[in-house]
C-alpha cells in the first residue's frame, strides 16, 4: 500500500479494526513521528557544537550553558520516545499493535490517535495508574 493511499484517509470506528488501512495508517505516523525527531536531534547537535567561551558575558555564558543541559534533557527523552515508537512498530509488523498488554481488547482509536505509542487501553491505563499511587502511598 503506497502512502498515497492514506492521504486525507482517518480510520474509523466503522471499519474492521486495525485493518490494513488501519496498521499502514498508524505505520505512517510512527515513521514521520520518528523522522521528525531524529531531524530535530541533527539541529540539536548543530546547537550543541556551537562555541560558548566566545561569550564575554558570564551571564550570556550560563544562560547559553542552561540552555545546552535543557536541550539535551529533551533529547533524552526523545532518544526515549523512539524506542517506543520502534516497539509499536515492531507490534504493527506482529499483530498485536492496537490491542490492550493487559486485557487483549482493542484500544480505542482516539487513544491511538493521540498517543499511539499507547499499550494499554484507557481502562487498564487508569487502573495501573490507580495501583501506581496506592503502592507509592504505602
Amino acid at each position: 500500500m503506497s502512502t498515497k493511499d492514506l492521504d486525507g484517509y482517518k480510520p474509523t470506528a466503522d471499519e474492521e479494526f486495525m485493518n490494513e488501512l488501519q496498521l499502514a495508517y498508524f505505520r505512517k505516523k510512527l515513521e514521520t513521528w520518528k523522522q521528525d525527531i531524529i531531524d530535530g536531534s541533527k539541529t540539536t547537535i548543530g546547537n550543541l557544537q556551537e562555541d560558548t567561551n566566545t561569550l564575554a558575558d558570564i551571564v550570556d555564558r550560563a544562560s547559553a550553558e542552561s540552555d545546552k543541559a535543557l536541550e539535551l534533557r529533551t533529547r533524552d527523552r526523545q532518544r526515549k520516545l523512539i524506542s517506543k515508537i520502534d516497539a509499536a512498530i515492531r507490534r504493527i509488523e506482529d499483530g498485536s499493535y492496537g490491542y490492550c498488554e493487559m486485557t487483549g481488547e482493542p484500544i480505542a482509536l482516539g487513544r491511538l490517535e493521540a498517543r499511539p505509542t499507547a499499550t494499554l487501553s484507557l481502562e487498564a491505563q487508569e487502573a495501573h495508574e490507580r495501583n501506581e499511587k496506592t503502592v507509592r502511598d504505602d
